[in-house]
Order: C-alpha cells, then sequence, then structure tokens
C-alpha cells in the first residue's frame, strides 16, 4: 500500500523554477487531511503583482492528475472571469501560462487518479473549466469561504475542510495503481510499460485499462512523464554536466532521442534548458 506521503511525483515539475521563484510568491505542501491523503497529494499556492512589469511565462511540467484551484485577480484566467473556482485537466505536454497584472492561487494538486477515485468525472485534457457542481460541492459557497481568509495556509486549510467529507475509502484497485505510481516515480530503472506491469504482476493490457480508468494517460505517457521530470529537476539542480550519462541513466539509448523527446514536452533541447538554468543561477 503507498504510504500517502507526495509519493506520485518526482519534484514539483516546475521547469526553471530559479527564474520563478524570483519573479512570483510559491508555497507547497500545506497538510493534506489524512482522510484525503490517498486522494490528495499537495497544496499549493502562488501571487504576483506584475504591474507595470511585463508578463512572467511559467511553465510546468506538471503531474498526471487533477488540480482544483481558487483563483483570484486583476485579469481573466484560461478564458475565464475571476475570481473563480476551476478544474484543470490532466495536460499531456507541459502547462504554459503568462502571468499578467495581480494574481492568486490556491490549489489542491490531486494524485494521478484521484479525483476520479474520489467521484469525479474525467475533466477534457489540457482545459481549465469552471468547478460547477463537480464532486457534489458548492462552488460559490467555496470561492467565498477561502477569498475570505487572507495567509495562503489558511486558504489551502478551508479548501481541505471542504474537500475532506467526500473522501470514500480508497478502492482496491485505486490502491493498486498509486502503489505502482509511487514505484514508477521513485525508480529510475522503471523505463518500460513491461516492467512496471511485472510489479503489479498483471499483464500490460491489465495495466493499461487501469490507468484508462483513473488517470486518463496510458502508464507509457506517465512513465516518460516522470523520467522527463528526472531530467529537469536534474538539471535545475545543477546535478549534471553529463547529458548523454544523464540520458542513459533515464532510459534512453541514445542522447538524440532523449533531445527530441526532451524538446516534445518542454519546447526546449536539453542542451539549451542547461545553459539557460546555468544562466539562472549565476543571476541569482
Amino acid at each position: 500500500m503507498p504510504s500517502w506521503t507526495n509519493a506520485t511525483g518526482p519534484a514539483s515539475g516546475l521547469l526553471r523554477p530559479a527564474e520563478t521563484a524570483r519573479e512570483v510568491g510559491l508555497r507547497r505542501d500545506d497538510p493534506v487531511s489524512p482522510v484525503l491523503a490517498p486522494f490528495v497529494e499537495r497544496y499549493g499556492s502562488v501571487r504576483w503583482d506584475r504591474t507595470g512589469r511585463p508578463p512572467h511565462r511559467s511553465e510546468v511540467l506538471s503531474h498526471p492528475g487533477v488540480d482544483l484551484s481558487v483563483e483570484s485577480g486583476s485579469e481573466p484566467r484560461f478564458g475565464h472571469p475571476l475570481p473563480a473556482v476551476l478544474v484543470h485537466g490532466v495536460t499531456p505536454r507541459r502547462f504554459t501560462i503568462d502571468l499578467v497584472g495581480t494574481g492568486r492561487v490556491t490549489a489542491a494538486e490531486f494524485r494521478p487518479g484521484g479525483w476520479v477515485a474520489l467521484g469525479g468525472r474525467f475533466p477534457g485534457r489540457a482545459t481549465a473549466t469552471p468547478l460547477g457542481s463537480a464532486l457534489g460541492l458548492d462552488a460559490p459557497r467555496l470561492l467565498d469561504a477561502v477569498l475570505a481568509v487572507e495567509d495562503d495556509g489558511a486558504r489551502a486549510a478551508v479548501l481541505d475542510a471542504a474537500l475532506a467529507p467526500l473522501a470514500p475509502d480508497p478502492p482496491a484497485a485505486y490502491q493498486e495503481l498509486l502503489a505502482l505510481l509511487e514505484r514508477m516515480a521513485a525508480d529510475r530503472s522503471l523505463v518500460r510499460v513491461e516492467q512496471v506491469a511485472a510489479l503489479g504482476a498483471m499483464s500490460v493490457r491489465s495495466l493499461q485499462r487501469l490507468f484508462a480508468g483513473y488517470v486518463g494517460l496510458s502508464p507509457k505517457a506517465v512513465l516518460s512523464r516522470y523520467r522527463l521530470q528526472d531530467a529537469a529537476a536534474t538539471i535545475d539542480a545543477d546535478g549534471v554536466d553529463d547529458l548523454a550519462g544523464l540520458a542513459a541513466s533515464l532510459g534512453w539509448f541514445d542522447q538524440a532521442h532523449f533531445s527530441r523527446d526532451f524538446r516534445a514536452v518542454t519546447g526546449t533541447t536539453p542542451s539549451a534548458y542547461l545553459r539557460r538554468a546555468h544562466a539562472a543561477r549565476g543571476a541569482g
């Protein structure tokens, strides 16, 4: 059984965190109620003030889960007027947003599959839609309750209190999924779907059905996401200069394929990402 301790994502997935930390206020890992821990991985918040300044582009190689966010600010977000409670579907590639004006976000980051296991329906991929009546929550009441407090941690606590009564006993199949996700996130030697299926003592087809039912992405896509998150996090931490060695350690047979896959999801090559990371550390 999983430990429920932020096991389903190797780091936040935030690309170039040193740059973002200088431009916006970030807070992560406010407490999650024990009853919600099988479903919600963490709470996070971000606030910014770009008044009289150019937009800041934030990019995240996001975890393969749904986010529930309470958002306020001076400008619309994702085409929606603010304030609003939004449900963010799984993003197959990087998530990019330009932060403009002023704004605040408090979000519950669900574990992969956690939204469905809690009783929600799959939102559209790479979409942000108003909460409406999903999960049986009263969106206007939740919005008012969160915005009524100022402190980021207190806002996360309000969101937690609203979600906690909805938590069922985790279904057995979902617990099995999270146990596999924990291994996939933590073990860099896992690079093939067949390895994951063997860990779960199931066929590849059964593994694919499990992921389709809860996550909405294939196990291959999730495994690739974790290894690419590992690569970006290692570069950001100044933990590599040998990109070919990094590619090999994460299961790529050659640097060319690693570069292609890295660019497909981050929008830049590993070498360019490394140069920018070095420059950001130097500027700090």
